[in-house]
């Protein structure tokens, strides 16, 4: 053994041997005296050990691998703040770069050398400022028409995320939706428009379901507001929200018409730490061109050494991800993108008709649109069933797979379905682990002789919740 195994040896002895391991982690204050840099390390890391591993997760749909190279070059940026264009230019044309390659890949028609985008922290902040440049160009236009603004409203489906919700409840918009139900797994389209009005700033169409997986018609709709609005003269336009599909159609079906492709789509966001395979948090909006962003969203500040114009919900914020998104597109380029989304496509097939297969179980979609979907209990199972999918999850856990089970949105919210979301990360191998302690998981709750607590409550009709948190 030479000196540097000894003294790593000691350094573990000495860590576990310390008071600080036998006390409780700090909770409530900042505690008094220093903790060794070992230590402290030791104490957080310990409180992670007992989770699952990242990749185990499909309840997430967020990134939960990268290779080497990528995870040191975003290691090496976490200290590099990317609202610093005086000390850090170049990370500015990296973002800009960026920019221009996820405009062009969604077939922009923008002719400038720049096209008009911006980064945010996760998709939840791309489709906010998707949704207020919407409201502001309504209320320019009421304002110019010297008509009222004070009642604007949003039209999506009830398979929202909750973004929506948060950006309507904080601008103080009225959340106009659509229900999904058996009949209209996606959008209902004529009930849309039907529910459209003078004060509609945008209707938002969702490509890559959380819920559900499905995307939204995005060319129906559009040619639906195209015959709206030149009846009505109301101009309302399309936001997409397409956080997971936005990365997956142009790779796997670039023949269907879903962007900029289509008249009255004027803006649409996405997760470049979804299936733009990088690490949480990146967002990425996209405007049709320049004149579709309100100069009001644009803030300049001087007192970081130069006049800097941002366009954001917030400030500063890492650049590791944006170098991240960079490096990916230049390494894997279309057709390592193409690959690895047909793997995670090919590997949620084959989970989804084995799933399928299984006795007790009927798929939610008898097509994939994206690399996710959602499954439920037979009827006539479930009637006579003492478990329900919620036990499931909770059997998987033990296996470290994170499933999660919820209820669905309103009109259906007694449907009870688990979902699977395949990543980079997830092959045949495993999806076969996965499959077995699904089966291993329902034999052994077939032989239970009484209801579970969850059958109870929803034998009840009561309310009940999943354990794993999924945003």
């Amino acid at each position: 053994m030479n000196k540097s195994e000894n003294r790593k040896e000691d350094n573990v002895s000495e860590i576990f041997g310390s008071k600080e391991m036998r006390e409780p982690a700090p909770s409530e204050f900042i505690p008094r005296h220093r903790t060794s840099a070992e230590t402290a390390y030791q104490i957080v890391k310990d409180e992670t050990f007992p989770q699952t591993q990242p990749r185990l997760n499909l309840a997430t749909f967020v990134t939960t691998y990268m290779d080497d190279y990528g995870t040191r070059l975003m290691n090496e940026a976490v200290g590099v703040n990317f609202i610093d264009e005086t000390e850090y230019p170049r990370v500015a044309v990296m973002c800009g770069r960026c920019i221009n390659m996820v405009a062009n890949m969604w077939n922009t028609p923008e002719k400038g050398a720049w096209k008009t985008g911006a980064v945010g922290i996760g998709s939840s902040e791309a489709c906010m400022l998707g949704g207020v440049a919407a409201w502001l160009r309504w209320r320019e236009k009421r304002k110019a028409e010297g008509k009222p603004y004070d009642k604007p409203n949003l039209v999506m489906s009830t398979a929202y995320q909750v973004v929506w919700e948060k950006f309507c409840q904080l601008w103080q918009i009225e959340m106009r939706t659509v229900p999904i139900t058996l009949e209209h797994p996606t959008l209902d389209i004529e009930e849309a428009i039907r529910m459209c009005d003078e004060n509609t700033i945008c209707i938002v169409p969702i490509m890559g379901v959380t819920w559900t997986g499905k995307n939204d018609d995005v060319e129906a709709l559009n040619d639906a507001l195209e015959t709206y609005n030149a009846k009505t003269g109301h101009n309302i336009p399309i936001h997409i929200d397409a956080a997971s599909g936005g990365f997956i159609l142009p790779f796997l079906f670039p023949e269907k018409k879903w962007d900029f492709r289509l008249k009255w789509v004027y803006s649409i966001s996405t997760s470049g730490h979804k299936y733009g395979l990088v690490y949480p948090g990146l967002g990425w909006v996209i405007w049709r061109d320049k004149v579709y962003l309100p100069g009001d969203m644009s803030f300049s500040v001087n007192y970081l050494g130069a006049s800097i114009s941002q366009v954001g919900l917030n400030f500063s914020r890492p650049a590791a991800q944006i170098l991240g998104q960079y490096y990916n597109f230049i390494h894997l380029g279309f057709e390592g993108y193409k690959d690895i989304h047909t793997n995670s496509m090919d590997i949620a097939g084959y989970c989804h008709k084995a799933i399928g297969k299984i006795h007790c179980f009927e798929n939610y979609s008898e097509k994939l649109e994206n690399p996710l979907f959602i499954w439920k209990m037979k009827p006539e199972y479930e009637e006579k069933a003492n478990w329900t999918l919620f036990d499931l999850q909770d059997r998987l856990m033990q296996s470290g797979w994170m499933v999660p089970a919820y209820t669905m949105p309103k009109n259906i919210e007694d449907m009870i379905v688990m979902r699977i979301v395949v990543r980079q990360g997830m092959s045949r191998d495993m999806a076969d682990m996965l499959i077995q302690d699904i089966r291993n998981a329902v034999s052994e709750l077939e032989k239970l002789k009484y209801p579970t607590p969850s059958r109870l409550t929803y034998m009840k009709k009561e309310k009940q919740k999943g354990k794993v948190y999924t945003h």
